[in-house]
């Protein structure tokens, strides 16, 4: 696994995630992608990621672990291990014990991209099992994540009573590289969590019609932590927003040019919060005050990621080619002239 947090004064890292360890075969998938070091991944990475599906399989920290479906259960009780990890004392908010939606995609994608690099490897033993445990994820999750009443994901199911809440994880079983989903129900899914928790800054982490939603990131220590993931709106979530829309809709002219639309309020966030920056978190209810953090990365990560690739398609070349993307008009856009023209959001 992969800590979560490292604390001052030389204190043991901290483990408390289920989810960070599956975006690092998402990053080193993108970084294959960008520069074309397959020795590196060979190397350094591949006998990594391994171990870590081999531990994930037979079990490791906080119950996380491959169960009979397929599926990645995880969870204690009194600890938080999905990104959604508030916590007042022995309260947690949002606690998602069991099989997260978010977690089944990463999971499946993580597989997915262990099959291509065990192919990529001549490592045709693993492929095969890699290939085999995808195919089981993947059968099981639209057995016990559709919704079919909704139209879209649950959000946790555990066993008892899946969990209907309509939240923005289930918007990452579609914008991953590798996708579980149909096309109609990836499309369905994209509709859902625009109809509910799209804003102009973000996605909502709770739709607003749910009893459990605040609007408000306001008060003190309990309130705030309360409201944290329960309708507060986070423009990180905007990233995968708009890569799952234009997915859905062929890469389509009129897709890009709403996608454009949608990012064009955080052009004007930059002067509202920190300046240059987007905020971590905004009030779920208009007007949306900027609150948390003046400046967090993942906010401004995703938007430019969703911007560069999704928007204006600047997507990875060959490696001699990942100076030069071509432009619609035949011309050569340099990635420099690109960095430079983000401020248009």
């Amino acid at each position: 696994m992969l800590p979560n947090r490292f604390p001052d004064a030389g204190e043991k890292p901290e483990y408390n995630t289920v989810d960070a360890t599956l975006w690092f075969f998402e990053a080193a998938r993108a970084y294959l992608a960008y520069t074309g070091d397959v020795e590196f991944v060979r190397n350094e990475l591949y006998p990594v990621f391994t171990d870590i599906i081999a531990w994930h399989a037979r079990g490791t920290r906080y119950g996380i672990k491959v169960d009979s479906s397929g599926q990645l259960s995880s969870g204690e009780q009194g600890v938080q291990l999905t990104w959604m990890d508030a916590k007042v004392g022995d309260w947690v908010v949002t606690p998602r014990r069991g099989k997260p939606v978010e977690i089944q995609a990463l999971w499946y994608n993580a597989l997915c991209i262990m099959e291509d690099l065990a192919g990529r490897f001549g490592d045709e033993a693993s492929q095969k099992r890699y290939r085999n445990m995808a195919t089981v994820a993947s059968w099981s999750f639209n057995r016990l994540f559709w919704n079919e009443k909704a139209g879209c994901l649950f959000d946790v199911t555990n066993g008892a009573p899946p969990d209907a809440s309509i939240r923005p994880n289930q918007i990452l079983a579609v914008s991953l590289a590798y996708s579980m989903l149909s096309p109609d129900r990836a499309k369905a899914v994209v509709e859902k969590v625009q109809e509910h928790l799209l804003t102009p800054f973000g996605l909502r982490s709770l739709a607003s019609t749910d009893p459990q939603y605040r609007g408000r990131y306001t008060g003190g220590p309990v309130e705030r932590d309360g409201a944290y993931h329960q309708g507060t709106v986070w423009p990180w979530l905007m990233g995968p927003f708009i890569t799952a829309y234009i997915k859905v809709n062929g890469g389509s002219e009129p897709s890009c040019r709403q996608a454009a639309e949608w990012l064009a309020p955080l052009k004007d966030h930059l002067a509202e919060g920190g300046l240059g920056h987007i905020s971590e978190i905004l009030d779920g209810d208009t007007p949306q005050h900027p609150r948390g953090c003046i400046a967090q990365a993942w906010s401004v990560a995703e938007v430019l990621r969703a911007y560069i690739e999704d928007v204006k398609r600047v997507r990875p070349q060959r490696q001699a080619e990942v100076s030069a993307v071509p432009k619609e008009n035949g011309r050569s856009e340099d990635l420099s002239a690109v960095g430079k023209s983000l401020t248009a959001i």
